[in-house]
């Protein structure tokens, strides 16, 4: 932990630009469940999850672009909303239409119900950050946003303040779905079921989680080794804790052209082996490529703490001077990264939804009968 330690003594100095960060990283609670999230809850937030009714062209589902056969993300460097057929990277617009991809890229959500979670602290699901931005805060707020948006499952169909009021009279007008809610449909109760059901897409027991619980044999040498690489390089300064994410949103050179910005959320590292392409961007297609970006990006970084012409570059935050990652570092990192991947996680899609509309990516395991 050198970076740590000269941390500390810059901080002595007065040169330190702010706090040492908490660079703890621990395994996963087993469970991120909520006392209110009932089998027939999650039941029902499974079928919601997949159901295309609930967009207003009715041709996407919230498991469109976050699907099982994609690691629970699409596999794209960013996603196609509306208007569009098939699933992950082979997903195309349908014929004259004029809805383009998405900016950002589809995280996860694998281990979406640990979002915020810190070292040594209960986690609040009502202030669970949601998207690159943290825009939004918990699972329910975030499960109607998509709902709202013109690009990804409104469409011109309806406005923007029509869009959920029109999806709960749709759904009202389907006798199942009246049946499977225990009252009333609204947009809470819709969100709620969403929310549970995301709850259980977690993966508590890779390697290193075992690892951390005392099981000596979980993670290799290699793998213990690269543990303590990354520990050393300062990777750990913004990718701690539970999830390996500090939640907060930093500026690595990435920005985004449309709205000017340049500070992104820390995304965790777990399920990496699934989920790529990685950042915002989705511009980089392999962990490779994404440990030699750092590599370029701490060189930029060091300019600016030498003092030399950093005009051209864009914003980047001080904590990538505190940064020692070596080339020789990158396969050690790598092969520790390996063990916060996990199969063990459900990737099946239902036979059917109460709708009647195709479930998206119809090829996928289906729940056995």
């Amino acid at each position: 932990m050198k970076s740590c330690i000269a941390w500390l003594l810059a901080l002595t100095m007065g040169l330190a630009e702010e706090p040492l960060p908490n660079t703890k990283i621990e395994a996963l609670p087993r469970s991120a469940a909520l006392p209110t999230d009932t089998p027939a809850k999650v039941a029902l937030g499974r079928l919601l999850f997949f159901d295309p009714i609930l967009s207003a062209t009715r041709d996407i589902a919230c498991a469109t672009c976050h699907h099982p056969q994609h690691g629970w993300a699409d596999a794209r460097p960013t996603p196609l909303g509306v208007h569009a057929t098939g699933i992950g990277p082979t997903r195309q617009l349908v014929k004259n239409a004029e809805f383009m991809s998405l900016r950002r890229n589809t995280p996860t959500i694998l281990n979406v119900a640990f979002n915020g979670i810190e070292s040594g602290k209960p986690l609040d699901p009502a202030k669970a950050p949601m998207f690159w931005d943290n825009r939004l805060q918990s699972l329910e707020a975030q499960a109607l946003a998509p709902i709202r948006q013109r690009e990804e499952m409104r469409g011109d169909a309806c406005s923007e303040v029509e869009a959920v009021p029109l999806m709960i009279e749709r759904l009202k007008a389907i006798p199942e779905y009246v049946k499977l809610f225990a009252a009333e449909i609204t947009s809470e109760s819709v969100a709620l079921a969403i929310a549970a059901y995301e709850r259980t897409l977690i993966t508590p027991d890779t390697p290193f989680d075992r690892f951390m619980r005392g099981d000596e044999s979980a993670m290799s040498r290699e793998q213990q080794h690269g543990m303590e690489v990354f520990q050393k390089a300062g990777c750990a300064l913004c990718h701690n804790g539970p999830m390996l994410s500090d939640f907060k949103l930093h500026a690595i050179g990435l920005g985004d052209r449309t709205t000017q910005r340049h500070e992104f959320r820390t995304p965790t590292l777990r399920n990496l082996k699934h989920t790529a392409p990685y950042f915002h961007h989705g511009g980089n297609l392999s962990l490779e490529e994404v440990l030699f970006f750092y590599d370029r990006l701490m060189d930029q970084a060091a300019e600016t703490l030498e003092g030399g012409d950093t005009s051209t570059l864009p914003p980047l935050d001080p904590l990538l001077r505190k940064m020692n990652m070596l080339p020789e570092d990158h396969a050690p990192i790598a092969a520790f990264l390996e063990a916060l991947n996990s199969n063990d996680y459900d990737q099946t899609t239902p036979p059917r939804v109460p709708s009647g509309l195709p479930v998206p990516g119809g090829q996928a395991k289906h729940e056995s009968h």
